[in-house]
């Protein structure tokens, strides 16, 4: 197969990619073009030994990379939502977009940005960080194993959110979403006295609105095909960098979190 073959099912993902991180149409499209143009140049630039994807993504940020001025992102902003990336540091912004918006594992990032796997989670971490500091919030864990709901409620605290508590039940998690309204949830399937997580956050949602982040080792009671499905899943076991990478998402593209913003603005 040719490089041209390869290449050309990954642009329109790459083309989202480079306009997140440059802020702009234009711009991002005419570093896809560049990327292009030195592939040609230099077909030495693709680096066959990894799948297609990252490979490309990888040509991408090298030449991203190589220019000075991409510390700054360009344009305008037209959402709180890109208000919020253009906050970003420049390498944890491409970790970041990696991550939460085009799907790499925490291993593919790191080959992207050529970079090793610690280095590549330290960004992620980064990341999650600054983009806290836009839109901390408190966070209720509904979950019944009392390790794993340590380990959330320390990442939670890591990002510099506030922890609401950790529900064990389905009337609990109900009766602490309705009292403490958090800012996010995050919710086990199968809970201690055999309720349902998926019915916790059905009924606090009739309540008011909150993002929700599943967090189980169930994911095909979510994933049936059927609509509304969760925007937000996370299968256990979890890494901690999918962890906080979701969070990370979940607040920062927020529609509701985007509106109370763009009124108060």
């Amino acid at each position: 197969m040719t490089l041209s073959a390869i290449v050309a099912p990954q642009l329109p993902f790459l083309r989202r990619y480079a306009r997140a991180v440059s802020g702009s149409q234009s711009s991002g499209d005419a570093y896809v073009v560049a990327m292009l143009e030195a592939l040609i140049e230099d077909p030495l630039l693709f680096d066959k030994t990894l799948d297609a994807r990252t490979a490309v993504y990888k040509a991408f940020s090298r030449i991203w990379n190589a220019m000075p001025l991409n510390g700054v992102v360009e344009g305008p902003s037209v959402s709180v939502a890109e208000h919020r990336l253009e906050q970003l540091t420049p390498m944890p912004r491409q970790a970041f977009l990696l991550t939460a918006v085009e799907g790499f594992s925490t291993d593919q990032g790191a080959k992207a940005l050529d970079m090793d796997v610690a280095q590549f989670s330290k960004l992620v971490e980064t990341a999650g960080r600054e983009i806290s500091a836009q839109v901390a919030t408190s966070v209720l864990i509904i979950e019944d194993e009392p390790i794993i709901a340590m380990d959330l409620e320390n990442l939670v605290k890591e990002l510099g959110h506030k922890f609401a508590g950790n529900a064990r039940t389905r009337a609990e998690a109900v009766e602490m979403a309705n009292r403490l309204k958090p800012g996010l949830v995050l919710a086990d399937i199968r809970l201690a006295d055999g309720s349902s997580g998926l019915d916790a956050v059905h009924e606090i949602l009739q309540s008011f609105e909150v993002p929700v982040i599943f967090i189980t080792a169930y994911p095909e009671s979510l994933l049936t095909g059927e609509r509304p499905e969760p925007t937000f899943l996370i299968v256990k076991p979890f890494e901690e960098d999918m962890v906080r990478a979701v969070i990370s998402q979940a607040l920062f593209f927020d529609a509701k979190t985007e509106k109370e913003a763009a009124s108060a603005a």
